[in-house]
């Protein structure tokens, strides 16, 4: 269909295509030609009639069949019909065999030798006896060795050292970031958990937990159109809406079921259409371009001059959705999203965000990179759930993200117009037919998305321990892949060395972060993926560096001088442009004071009062009035925070390394005296 496209516009010039019907020249685009089976009957017919093309063709198309080396550029069965037609029977014929069906695949297989052998004097190509011999001649009669070729398989896994192992983490609500292994005895720090806020064991989300098991079961009872669709999940999907200021959203079980879902019913169900897909996206997001069996196009990661050129070979009128995400989770970098916007509008696309990995962590109100592009805007809107019209996350047609990271709880959503939305939800397999999120864990994500959006100190807290942790690894020299997010990637460069880094560190540090490596990173990009949270305080954060360095020097891992000297690799030890945080420092409260502090050992997250009631009053109509969270002793809660007079105070809060970052800000002389302030107050305190 693109070819038919792009011929069409040449039927004011061309003879032969300005004298066909566009319905004809359908028709051709999808038959090969018979005289040259190596292109359609379409690019065929407009050659031959060409005053000019047509004699050069007809003289080059017997050329082409007698030539002995064009098998070199083409399989048998691409140059030839009858050896194609060959290895589809004998294919046939081993799946009956398979089944137990042998007489039924010996016939076909005759039926594959006798065509064979009719056609070989005819056909101008000399590969179709040997293809229908080979095939006719395989033996089907053996049983297909199941087990056999899933050992194989796994080998493959083992010895390109792509084999996942999973470890036995059990991370402990009461001592967030901690997690005990097998044992109930051995307790580990987690430095790799997606819980980026720590929300899974917010006392306000397992109170509001607790109470909607405890009146309305464990699960939804079905699919949200028999028995599974509740005020609860109805409620959930306006709070989306809601936090993205959309018309409507729609929840799923994962945001892997909703990319899926959302690409392949609308990829396939908008005419003609192409889906752009960035190089780095995640899975769930090929996943469903797969199935909606629509033309893709892929384009270099963040690369908006090769995506433009690739819009551009299309017509506008085509449907397109060019498809990306904000915060790409292995290397960290962040997508261009008002500039891709600025693309879709220019050539007639819409645009399909997936913020799975920024919801919560993001924006004023936690909506995400869209929403922080245009942080001012937003914080001065308050909760109001309509649209800033010109805003990037305006812009954005579809947003996906999940309940199961910033969150803590499971599931995942799109966001959009009304009719997008509805045309996924009477459409889309992967919503319609599965059981719906338990009443429980639904509630849960609510209260803790109606959290968030009251409470910046959190989001702010992991950025804070994010840049501490980056700037301690650079000290060191210890590569971390350049990025302007809350991931912090440690590059190893090699599979078996990216393992034995993260066994090390839980064996004998107590330490869980795991390596990532292929096919998830691409080989020799292997690493170990660290995600600060804001519970974990300094002494943890010394440990991890402390440990990691260790690890370095015990396994002779590079170092940023080392992959500078072989020219670098995925951003480190290269001549890259320096990487400017998401999170400026008048957004993170750094200059008026507002910053919450790194949390020093033995510290609970505080949480955040004003928060804590809005989010017991949003479910309160079915539990008889506002929940009274039952909040542990041992955790403080505070008021939002005011504006100081002496800014930046936590500078000297964020730990040793943190040295080089308060130079390069010209804050040495402010944290002297912010220190001895802070001394004086406390000794007179005391």
């Amino acid at each position: 269909m693109v070819l038919l496209d792009k011929i069409t516009v040449f039927k004011n010039v061309c003879p032969y295509l300005g004298r066909t019907s566009v319905s004809t020249l359908r028709s051709l685009s999808t038959h090969s030609s018979r005289r040259c089976p190596t292109v359609s009957r379409l690019s065929y017919k407009t050659a031959a009639g060409c005053p000019v093309m047509g004699p050069a063709l007809a003289m080059r198309v017997p050329q082409l069949a007698q030539a002995a080396g064009y098998a070199s550029v083409a399989s048998p069965e691409e140059v030839c019909p009858h050896a194609k037609k060959a290895k589809e029977a004998a294919k046939l014929a081993q799946t009956l065999s398979a089944m137990g069906k042998s007489e039924e695949a010996s016939a076909t297989l005759k039926s594959v030798k006798d065509e064979g052998e009719k056609k070989v004097g005819k056909c101008p190509f000399p590969h179709a006896k040997a293809a229908t011999e080979a095939f006719a001649g395989a033996n089907h009669s053996a049983k297909f060795n199941y087990d056999a070729f899933y050992a194989e398989e796994l080998d493959k896994k083992h010895k390109d050292k792509s084999y996942r192992y999973f470890n036995n983490i059990n991370r402990l609500a009461a001592k967030f970031p901690v997690a005990h292994t097998g044992s109930v005895r051995e307790e580990v720090d987690v430095w790799c958990s997606n819980d980026y806020l720590g929300m899974s064991k917010n006392p306000v989300v397992l109170e509001t937990m607790h109470r909607t098991l405890d009146k309305y079961g464990a699960g939804a009872g079905g699919t949200r159109n028999i028995a599974g669709n509740g005020a609860f999940h109805l409620a959930l999907e306006d709070e989306l809406a809601s936090l993205h200021r959309k018309q409507a959203a729609l929840v799923f079980s994962s945001c892997f079921v909703a990319n899926d879902a959302t690409l392949s019913t609308l990829g396939s169900k908008l005419p003609n259409c192409v889906i752009f897909s960035d190089s780095m996206n995640h899975a769930s997001m090929i996943q469903g371009i797969r199935h909606s069996r629509t033309q893709k196009v892929i384009f270099k990661h963040n690369d908006l001059v090769d995506l433009e050129a690739k819009l551009a070979a299309f017509p506008k009128s085509q449907p397109k959705i060019i498809a990306f995400e904000s915060v790409y989770s292995m290397c960290g970098s962040v997508g261009p999203i008002r500039e891709i916007c600025d693309l879709a509008e220019q050539y007639g696309a819409i645009t399909f965000l997936d913020e799975v990995h920024a919801v919560g962590m993001y924006g004023p109100r936690g909506a995400g990179v869209a929403e922080h592009l245009d942080f001012e805007a937003h914080l001065a809107a308050g909760q109001s759930p309509d649209a800033i019209p010109g805003t990037v996350m305006d812009r954005v047609d579809i947003i996906t993200g999940t309940l199961g990271k910033a969150y803590g709880v499971v599931g995942g959503y799109i966001a959009g117009s009304a009719d997008m939305v509805d045309t996924v939800r009477s459409y889309a397999p992967g919503f319609i037919f599965t059981t719906s999120l338990p009443p429980a864990t639904v509630t849960g994500a609510q209260v803790s998305i109606a959290y968030q959006k009251e409470h910046l100190q959190d989001r702010r807290l992991q950025q804070l321990n994010t840049r501490a942790l980056k700037s301690r690894f650079e000290n060191l020299d210890i590569p971390v892949v350049p990025g302007p997010s809350h991931i912090v990637p440690v590059l190893v460069g090699d599979a078996a060395l990216a393992k034995a880094a993260s066994d090390t560190l839980l064996s004998e540090h107590g330490i869980y972060v795991q390596s990532i490596n292929y096919p998830t990173v691409a080989v020799g990009e292997e690493r170990l993926r660290i995600t600060p949270t804001p519970g974990h305080n300094a002494e943890q954060l010394d440990h991890l560096v402390n440990a990691v360095n260790s690890v370095f020097n015990e396994l002779k891992l590079k170092r940023i001088a080392d992959w500078k000297a072989v020219g670098g690799r995925a951003g480190v030890g290269m001549d890259t442009k320096t990487v400017t945080p998401i999170w400026s420092d008048k957004q993170l409260g750094l200059e008026d004071g507002t910053a919450p502090e790194m949390l020093e050992a033995g510290e609970k997250m505080k949480l955040g009062g004003e928060a804590v009631q809005v989010a017991e009053e949003r479910l309160g109509e079915f539990f008889n009035g506002r929940i009274q969270t039952r909040i542990p002793k041992d955790v403080a809660v505070e008021a939002k925070p005011e504006p100081k007079e002496v800014a930046k105070i936590v500078a000297f809060k964020m730990g040793a390394g943190f040295d080089k970052a308060k130079k390069a800000a010209g804050l040495e002389s402010f944290v002297a005296s912010s220190t001895a302030t802070t001394t004086t107050a406390t000794a007179t305190s005391a």
